[in-house]
């Protein structure tokens, strides 16, 4: 299936590790031209190197952070027309360690960077008449469990996403979500915990995991390109469980 990709600006914020960095290889591959946003310079460097792209060193939990990667890649690439807003930071593990200030960190780290990149790229999809928006989310946006900030701010993102497709559908962009559920990399969260408890993660996977193992960033990547085609144009305002069964939400 040709996904349309070819010779979009697309920009990745969060693109160097993990999911991020194989969302950006799979738009690559389908011909985007991929700008890649991330906080260190090294980093956004090594990606835009090997994908012949552009790499923009900033902060994105700020209001500038945000405002320079677009900027930037619309100086080196052109108006972006497809945008994936990736990031996303964790505050506090349970209640006894959240409070506001864990819940603002969060929101900070999460919906606040997809609201403000999404509203600024806006204009550059409304004047060619076509555009992708795509979240990523977490199977703890759908339903309760995580650490709390983080379940709420995820959950801010997906309504965020419902509000924002329903209303800029008409103008041509769709806006959707990816909600993964425990994706193993080298180096995250999962990487980690099974290091530091084998045992413990073996029977979580047998547990919690329908397909017996944990999903992969290559996995994720694949829905989210597609989400981000000329293909997926009657998919908009969803939030697209990619967990392998791991989620008990029913909507």
């Amino acid at each position: 299936m040709d996904l349309g990709l070819a010779g979009k600006i697309a920009l990745v914020t969060g693109g160097t590790r993990g999911i991020g960095l194989a969302i950006a290889r799979a738009l690559a591959a389908e011909g985007a031209r991929i700008a890649v946003a991330a906080r260190t310079a090294t980093d956004v460097e090594k990606v835009a190197e090997e994908l012949r792209g552009h790499g923009v060193a900033a902060d994105l939990t700020t209001e500038a952070g945000c405002a320079r990667a677009l900027e930037e890649t619309r100086r080196a690439l052109g108006p972006v027309s497809v945008l994936v807003n990736n990031l996303g930071l964790r505050a506090g593990s349970s209640w006894e360690d959240t409070g506001v200030a864990e819940v603002e960190q969060a929101m900070a780290g999460n919906l606040l960077p997809a609201v403000r990149l999404s509203r600024a790229a806006l204009p550059d999809m409304e004047r060619g008449r076509w555009g992708r928006i795509v979240v990523v989310s977490s199977l703890f946006g759908r339903e309760a469990g995580g650490a709390p900030a983080y379940n709420a701010a995820k959950a801010a993102e997906n309504s965020f996403v419902t509000s924002m497709g329903r209303a800029v559908a008409a103008r041509g962009i769709t806006v959707n979500a990816v909600a993964p559920g425990s994706i193993l990399f080298e180096g995250g969260s999962w990487w980690r915990r099974r290091r530091e408890d084998p045992e413990g993660i073996d029977q979580f996977v047998r547990r919690e995991l329908p397909l017996g193992r944990f999903g992969t960033p290559e996995e994720v990547a694949a829905v989210v390109a597609f989400l981000s085609s000329v293909q997926a144009g009657l998919v908009n305002a969803a939030v697209i469980a990619v967990d392998g069964g791991q989620g008990r939400s029913i909507t």
